[in-house]
């Protein structure tokens, strides 16, 4: 899982970056606020699995998850896998011990929420971190995969919105609210990547692809940088495009790489994410030696931007693979 904007659009959101930013200060804020109210002690564990519905949902979810991540287990009574993976999900919950909070919502009482998630089947899990929501997945999964994506999730909430989780008191009162989060300290690069979302919200793009390789130059895997680095050059090349002259180019031009390169740049900005993708693998299809690979590296630089776990992602790899073999 890339940590990227949270967003339950579907579309890729460019502003990814500033979004987590931001996310993250209102995060930072929440967590002083409940501090100043006195918000203390530890949680039970029995406040680690809540149903939801769509009254409590704003303060159940969205607000909790400004202090520990939340993950949503859409399900109903009728569903067979369903009663496989709830408890399972519970108590993974418990074994976690305060890194994630669990939120069940029955699909059938709570139909609003299943829409404005773009729920098409069940089961089916999502995540909101910071007031940002992402799917994880659909349908039943192995244990293995489900931890892999739940320390995935955790690893995204501390590093970018300092999310570590709650301290659960076993011995805590029934009905206690979890309301704490340890607070950690600034990582070392915060500077040098708010100087890049500084630079992209002014609409220095080049300035922002510097920055990123600031970061980059000392830590290489910074995951934060690597995808914003990725959506920063495609914003600089494709600042520098006129969209009417490329597509018509495209069009009339099938075997102009140069062209198709750039028409993909435009597809995915404007969050074509399947035409851009489309687009590309038909161009190695039809193209061998250095004009193959120029359009392979670009489409490699444009799954970052879009998220490995991203399904559409996955997909296109595998189109890309037959295109190739």
């Amino acid at each position: 899982m890339q940590p990227r904007n949270m967003s339950m659009s579907g579309v890729v959101d460019l502003a990814a970056v500033k979004a987590a930013q931001e996310a993250k200060v209102k995060a930072e804020q929440a967590r002083a606020e409940t501090a100043r109210q006195g918000g203390g002690g530890a949680v039970s564990p029995a406040d680690l699995v809540i149903d939801v519905d769509e009254a409590g949902f704003e303060s159940e979810v969205l607000q909790r998850s400004t202090e520990v991540p939340v993950v949503i287990d859409f399900w109903a009574e009728w569903c067979e896998p369903c009663k496989q993976l709830s408890p399972l999900l519970e108590r993974l919950a418990l074994e976690y011990n305060g890194r994630f909070v669990l939120a069940r919502i029955d699909v059938d009482a709570n139909q609003m929420l299943m829409q404005q998630f773009g729920v098409q089947g069940i089961p089916a899990v999502f995540a909101v971190v910071a007031g940002q929501a992402l799917p994880l997945f659909q349908g039943a999964a192995a244990e293995s995969q489900i931890r892999q994506t739940l320390d995935q999730l955790i690893q995204v909430a501390e590093q970018r919105f300092g999310l570590t989780g709650l301290a659960v008191d076993p011995d805590a009162e029934q009905g206690e609210r979890p309301e704490v989060v340890a607070e950690v300290p600034a990582g070392p690069y915060d500077a040098l990547l708010e100087a890049a979302v500084q630079a992209l919200d002014a609409g220095d793009f080049g300035g922002a692809v510097q920055a990123y390789k600031n970061v980059l130059s000392d830590d290489p895997g910074n995951s934060e940088a690597k995808l914003g680095l990725a959506q920063a050059e495609l914003l600089h090349r494709v600042s520098a495009l006129d969209p009417q002259q490329v597509r018509t180019e495209a069009a009339e031009k099938p075997g102009d790489v140069p062209a198709q390169i750039a028409a993909a740049d435009l597809d995915l900005v404007g969050g074509h994410v399947e035409d851009a993708f489309s687009r590309l693998i038909d161009t190695v299809r039809r193209t061998v030696g250095d004009d193959r690979d120029a359009v392979r590296l670009r489409l490699l630089e444009l799954f970052e931007v879009v998220g490995a776990d991203d399904p559409r992602v996955t997909a296109a790899r595998r189109a890309l693979a037959r295109a190739l073999f």
